[in-house]
């Protein structure tokens, strides 16, 4: 059976990054399965409903998300009724949304895609480890195609989950930190792995928000509101090639393209 490919593409970062993807993605060609990550896709800062379509019309097929999830109190409720949107799976229970789901594809596939977050210098939230292991074993149930998008900040807490569930899912996405890293691997029991697969937003920023305002945070440690910086902006993504029939990947490569130049 041909292999499928799947691509998931770094946080979208306000208008700038959604304008890339708009000129991204009719280059891609067919794909089978597009996820990407939109925790910061509205104003740099959470999601809202009107966001959210603007990206699905785009052939977007799940949206991730990640600490900023509630970041918007209009986003809420499209978080807790639209399926194709996932925040981390391992908040308590009660919390709005759903954390994992399983998607069809056009031919016939059945992929599951799992968001979750880490728990070093992030929220004290439920960990990661034992709630992704019972997810990805029910998702199994249906189908071993599986793509784990990793919300942390520490890398070794990334690569410890990555470890952790190597063989069981197709792969361990990273995404927080907004730096592309250079890391891209299929590990020993055939899951891909990167810390990071970066953002998409814009170039000339400190991940995506105006320069003055970080460099005030860190030269004079007072309060300053963060805003998405402007002009042209960068895509990173990870494209990954799966064997249908045992979810293992084929092959993992990183991009990192400048469309809004």
């Amino acid at each position: 059976m041909a292999s499928i490919n799947v691509i998931h593409m770094g946080e979208v970062v306000g208008r700038s990054g959604r304008r890339a993807l708009y000129l991204f993605l009719p280059t891609l060609g067919d794909c089978d399965f597009l996820i990407v990550n939109a925790e910061n896709a509205a104003g740099g800062f959470g999601l809202t409903s009107k966001v959210a379509e603007e990206l699905f019309s785009l052939g977007i097929h799940c949206l991730t998300l990640g600490n900023h999830a509630w970041s918007r109190k209009e986003g809420i409720e499209v978080i807790a009724n639209d399926p194709r949107i996932l925040r981390p799976a391992n908040y308590p229970p009660g919390v709005p949304g759903k954390g994992y789901n399983i998607f069809p594809t056009k031919r016939g596939h059945k992929i599951g895609v799992v968001n979750l977050m880490g728990r070093i210098f992030m929220e004290p939230i439920d960990s990661p480890f034992e709630i992704g292991k019972k997810i990805v074993e029910e998702i199994r149930k249906e189908t071993p195609i599986i793509i784990v998008d990793f919300h942390a900040e520490a890398t070794s807490e990334k690569e410890a989950l990555a470890n952790f569930l190597d063989g069981m899912v197709t792969a361990v996405v990273g995404t927080h930190t907004h730096i592309q890293t250079a890391d891209e691997r299929i590990l020993p029991k055939g899951t891909a792995y990167i810390t990071d697969v970066g953002m998409t937003g814009p170039i000339d920023s400190i991940i995506g928000v105006k320069k003055e305002q970080v460099l005030h945070r860190f030269l004079l440690n007072t309060p300053v509101k963060f805003e998405v910086a402007d002009g042209p902006a960068i895509v990173c993504a990870v494209f990954l090639e799966i064997d249908p029939e045992t979810g293992k990947a084929l092959s993992v490569k990183r991009e990192r393209v400048f469309p809004a130049l």
